[in-house]
């Protein structure tokens, strides 16, 4: 777990700050497949170099999804979350027609909330642990 820890270098900093994101989809609806999630993994690992963020973990089950960002200090979180949740929603919807079904109300597939939460307090390791034993859809 030793990789976990990774000490990072900005321009004027050194640094090790973790964040837990869940996504839940509207009003819980059972949306995702193991198909959707893989594709949304891919797209969160592209949208996070493209913020010099570090994705450590994903997962999910059907209707909601966990990351374990690295990001520098620099960087604000909603604007990760942001960009996360509209590019998630855009690609899906253009890679996946059967998901539009399930946009409700103003063509949204997020609720409009999510939880953010810094890790520190219990070790990585377990937080990495919880995700990975998430019950992915086969």
């Amino acid at each position: 777990m030793g990789g976990i820890q990774k000490i990072r270098t900005g321009r004027h900093c050194v640094f090790v700050m973790h964040v837990h994101l869940v996504f839940v989809t509207k009003f819980r609806h059972k949306v995702f497949t193991h198909a959707h999630l893989t594709r949304l993994e891919e797209i969160t690992r592209s949208v996070c170099a493209d913020f010099e963020y570090e994705l450590v973990e994903f997962n999910g089950e059907d209707n909601h999804v966990h990351l374990l960002v690295n990001f520098p200090p620099k960087a604000a979180v909603t604007k990760l979350v942001n960009s996360l949740q509209g590019v998630f929603s855009r690609r899906l919807r253009q890679e996946f027609p059967d998901l539009v079904r399930h946009y409700w109300r103003a063509n949204k597939l997020w609720s409009g909330s999510y939880f953010a939460g810094t890790v520190g307090g219990a070790p990585l390791s377990v937080v990495k642990q919880y995700i990975e034993q998430q019950n992915r859809p086969v």
